[in-house]
């Protein structure tokens, strides 16, 4: 894995009553690097992340896709070498972790080549290149109208605060996008996942639920730290997820999709209170 923070020289200026002091000093700063995913060998996608967790990401963006849906999907998976992966001037062979290579189970199709979804990503931006709506919403293998988990809107709400506490690179940089998954029913953290990008991170929660074999995700609610989007939505409902909770605001888009495949989508979540958008049949309000 490669650093996932370094050190960058800054002039802090402060504004202060009775003037203005300026100063030289170090500051921690996130790293942002390329990955790119290859299956069988043949370029996939790539997109700027923070390192660490990468088959996670990969998974999850490929159950995002529809591509797989459980752990046997994938075979195998290795960090390789390739062009662009390496600084100029140093040996091809030298290994920087930013190739990741998946070899997927018998009967599991590689993308086509020629398919109008462009797989081009960034870090703020997971359904660059997709040339419609239509060519990026997938079936579901998961049917969320059958998932009858409630969760209480207060608790509901108290996650932000939970999401806050386990972001420990967030804590030495303010530059990081988390997400996390609960248990509705015992109200436990499963898993959280820092990223540069706010997708990739909901690809690593999801990916780690992947390769875990606890696909679909019944019964549990993604916290993520930014807004509700559209690939935000579609990636909770590919891996089954009934309960989608942002700390901002959802678009228009997320909204209707969330309300025609039974997803719970929560917005402006800050402890105190939360707007549903969609399907707030989900939620208990205790007096």
């Amino acid at each position: 894995m490669g650093r996932l923070t370094e050190r960058t020289p800054v002039t802090r200026i402060a504004f202060m009553d009775d003037g203005v002091a300026t100063r030289r000093r170090a500051d921690t700063v996130v790293v942002e690097e390329p990955l790119e995913v290859r299956v069988g060998g043949e370029p996939l996608v790539v997109t700027m992340r923070t390192p660490g967790h990468d088959l996670e990401l990969a998974a999850g963006f490929l159950t995002g896709e529809g591509v797989i849906a459980s752990g046997a999907d994938v075979r195998s998976a290795i960090h390789c070498g390739g062009p662009g992966s390496t600084p100029v001037g140093a040996p091809q062979s030298e290994n920087t972790y930013n190739v990741l290579d998946i070899a997927l189970a018998p009967g599991r199709e590689i993308p086509a080549r020629d398919a109008a979804r462009a797989f081009y990503t960034t870090s703020s931006c997971g359904v660059c290149g997709a040339a419609s709506i239509e060519q990026i919403t997938k079936v579901s293998r998961f049917d969320l109208a059958a998932d009858e988990s409630r969760a209480s809107a207060r608790w509901l709400a108290s996650l932000p605060d939970a999401l806050r506490r386990g972001q420990a690179l967030f804590e030495k940089t303010g530059g990081l996008h988390a997400a996390a998954l609960f248990d509705i029913a015992t109200g436990e953290l499963l898993v959280l996942r820092e990223d540069v990008g706010r997708h990739n991170a909901v690809d690593k929660v999801i990916g780690w639920a992947l390769l875990a074999d606890r696909l679909p995700l019944s019964g549990t609610v993604l916290q993520v730290s930014g807004r509700a989007s559209f690939e935000l939505v579609q990636k909770a409902i590919m891996a089954g997820i009934p309960v989608l909770a942002a700390v901002s605001a959802p678009s228009s888009l997320a909204v209707e999709l969330a309300s025609s495949m039974h997803l719970t989508l929560v917005g402006f979540s800050r402890g105190t209170s939360l707007n549903v958008y969609a399907h707030p049949e989900r939620l208990t309000v205790e007096e």
